[in-house]
């Protein structure tokens, strides 16, 4: 429960309905063929299983033990950098949700002074997440968390179902999602070639992302804080019916977007939401000079006559907002300075669509509810943010440094003093805050500075002895090099970049070089010189950094091998097991595939079993199986009619996902309340390690090396047949 509520945030919610607002909900049928994969990772307890047996506190923790302190800390640095540009946004944006769904002003005069409303909610934000925090760390969070789940899930069922109510599935959402021009379609997942940036090659990307960075962000998480490795491996597994009606409601959110904002039933009403929005937006992103120009001119558009299955087609390049957006740059022109702010301008638009949309939408008391269920998942998700960022630069970064272990007292006041000091710098951060691009991209290249090169080093360090920290920094460098690189490109691309090209006649060349690489991609990548936006996304500067990566840690790791690493010291395997703690095996046979993939283990109770076989029934036998592949089969042999494909999406996508919605509902309730219960039970017999702190002294934790001691001090001497007594 706790992973649903820091997962789906206020920018979750906004990047979702912004991305699927250009390309609809066909890519989501191709997105089922990482169904099995995510199964077969959760089951198999992928990486989540070995980082457990490693008895790490923290991620930097198992880096000093495979790799070197240097290394700790530097990926830790690095870590906790590409966590805080990407997380700092969340308050941001958030505030700017309130900001435009409430109607709030941009400034609110205080004593005679303007005081940015958009610096009051983020302190606000930051305030109360600091009041959840500094009481009890992960575990005030991971309780707050819990009950805001169950709490959310009222709600989502009241926003769906008022979603559904409102719009007629087949005479206004199912006209307006079939428009589309060819290769361009929001239902049809044979007809998406010409879609950018979220399409096909971005799939690829996520697929490639979740193997190889399946424990790049392991540490600090809710699920991680699982009381075994097993239970921890079950909650994975209960994602699978944990979203239930969450993942409805999102959909329903992006589909009453789409349908409101380009039927010709709602087109007056779509017509003043587009100038509500484009009116704000210009008051906080356009000079002050410009802005009564541009809304003027904004202004003098008219309510479109547009009619679904008359006349051309929408498509990405000519739909609804077009007009708008031609308007804005005609207004503002077309050099460096212009096209910056024509760029915040279009960002701003796209981000904020949905809440202008529904603040004109929802009626009073369902409006209350959305109003309540962004709070909590504002609040979940900047908390939790915050504490992960502020334990990896007190745990990896700070604590290597110091020679003398801290008492548990110090270490506590530390860890307090380091939330504060991230919270600060996400409230000055967002005050200096500036997206160019769409949520989900930025966020893409922003978690790419650590993602692009620290798959090898996790994936690598849990499962292979040749790895090296010659390796591991090669990875890093050459990843995450990448991903900054494109970052930097991408931030300063309209106002600076793209002139000096210009300045230096070299556009039409390389012009021309982007083309000839991108052609053999075509049309799934196209790189294209743009006067507004870099040629590359974030995505594929991603899969760049993260090959690159990958090779350079096998290159260089081989290079420099010199000795296998002892890995049974690391896992606690052999005579390093200090405990006697039963460990967990993963290796596969082809005999025992299929049981392993269902669950059959000795941990597994009756009742674990149960949730396996349905986890496996529905994800892989209904979802794949049937719902995917079986819908690949019939439409190669007999390609579908369009409105067979609005039949599928209704039923499998409201229909399907509302009953599992109810059962989920239900289900996680009662289970979140009991387990809640237990929770406070076990911590009350916890027994406390003050050496368990994340220190490592050659290449052994500090609690191990305690542990190895008395376990040889107590060994019988030479010629006694027992040990001595105490």
């Amino acid at each position: 429960m706790g992973d649903l509520s820091s997962a789906l945030s206020v920018t979750f919610l906004i990047a979702l309905v912004e991305m699927n607002y250009q390309v609809g909900f066909a890519i989501s049928f191709w997105q089922q063929i990482l169904v099995p994969l995510t199964i077969v990772l959760g089951l198999t307890g992928f990486c989540v299983y070995r980082f457990r047996e490693t008895k790490s506190l923290s991620f930097g923790q198992f880096l000093e033990l495979r790799y070197s302190r240097s290394f700790r800390i530097f990926g830790a640095v690095l870590r906790t950098t590409s966590e805080m540009l990407a997380n700092s946004i969340g308050p941001a944006i958030a505030a700017n949700f309130f900001i435009y769904f409430l109607g709030l002003p941009h400034k609110i005069m205080v004593m005679g002074i303007p005081i940015p409303c958009f610096i009051i909610l983020v302190a606000f934000v930051l305030c109360l997440s600091l009041t959840v925090i500094l009481p009890g760390g992960r575990v005030s969070l991971l309780i707050t968390d819990c009950f805001q789940g169950l709490i959310s899930y009222p709600i989502f069922v009241v926003i769906a179902g008022y979603v559904i109510l409102s719009f007629s599935w087949y005479e206004e959402i199912t006209p307006v999602m079939f428009d589309r021009v060819d290769g361009e379609s929001f239902l049809n997942p044979f007809d998406i070639e010409q879609l950018r940036d979220f399409n096909i090659f971005a799939l690829v990307v996520g697929i490639t992302s979740s193997i190889l960075n399946r424990a790049s962000w392991i540490g600090n998480d809710t699920s991680g804080s699982g009381r075994t490795p097993h239970e921890q491996k079950m909650a994975g597994i209960l994602g699978a019916f944990r979203n239930g009606f969450s993942t409805l409601m999102c959909i329903m959110i992006a589909i009453a977007v789409i349908t409101l904002l380009t039927h010709q039933k709602y087109s007056k009403q779509a017509h003043e939401i587009r100038q509500e929005l484009s009116q704000k937006i210009v008051n906080e992103a356009v000079a002050e000079e410009d802005r009564a120009r541009v809304n003027a001119r904004v202004a003098s558009l008219p309510v479109s006559d547009y009619r679904a299955g008359e006349g051309q087609p929408l498509s990405r390049e000519d739909n609804l907002d077009t007009a708008y957006f031609d308007a804005v740059h005609a207004e503002l022109g077309d050099d460096g300075e212009a096209n910056l702010q024509f760029q915040k301008y279009r960002t701003l638009y796209s981000q904020m669509l949905m809440p202008v949309t529904f603040s004109n939408m929802l009626p009073v008391g369902v409006m209350g509810f959305f109003c309540l269920l962004m709070l909590m998942l504002m609040l979940s998700t900047d908390d939790s943010r915050i504490f992960n960022a502020s334990s990896t630069i007190i745990q990896d970064i700070v604590q290597p440094f110091l020679k003398n272990p801290l008492t548990p007292q110090q270490h506590l006041r530390l860890l307090r003093v380091g939330t504060i000091a991230v919270a600060l710098f996400f409230l000055v951060s967002s005050l200096f805050f500036v997206n160019l691009d769409y949520i989900q991209m930025f966020l893409t290249i922003m978690t790419a500075i650590w993602l692009g090169g620290a798959g090898p080093v996790m994936v690598f360090g849990l499962y292979s002895r040749f790895g090296t920290t010659a390796g591991a920094y090669a990875s890093l460098f050459c990843g995450s090099g990448i991903a900054i690189a494109g970052a930097l490109l991408q931030r300063n691309w309209a106002a600076t970049v793209y002139p000096f090209l210009e300045r230096a006649g070299w556009v039409d060349a390389i012009g021309n070089f982007l083309v000839t690489v991108s052609s053999p991609f075509n049309p799934y990548i196209v790189w294209q010189m743009d006067t507004v936006k870099f040629p590359i996304n974030s995505m594929e500067v991603f899969f760049i950094a993260m090959i690159s990566s990958l090779s350079a840690y096998v290159i260089v790791s081989l290079i420099t091998f010199r000795e296998p690493f002892n890995l049974d010291r690391m896992l606690h395997r052999g005579k390093y097991d200090i405990d006697g703690e039963k460990k967990v095996r993963s290796n596969w046979s082809l005999r025992h595939t299929f049981g392993k993939l269902i669950g059959i283990t000795d941990e597994y109770t009756k009742g674990d079993r149960i949730i396996a076989w349905s986890v496996f029934g529905y994800a892989v036998v209904y979802q794949f199986l049937i719902v995917f592949l079986g819908a690949i089969i019939w439409n190669l042999i007999s390609p579908w009619p369009q409105m067979w494909w609005s039949h599928y999406f209704y039923v499998t996508t409201v229909w399907v996902a509302a009953a599992v919605g109810i059962i989920s509902t239900i289900w996680f309730l009662i289970g979140g309340l009991r387990d809640g219960l237990q929770l406070f039970k076990d911590l009350a017999v916890r027994v406390d390690n003050p050496l368990d702190n994340g220190q490592v002294v050659g290449h052994v934790s500090l609690a191990d090396k305690a542990a190895f001691e008395a376990r040889e001090k107590d060994k019988p001497e030479s010629g006694q047949t027992e040990p001595p007594k105490p």
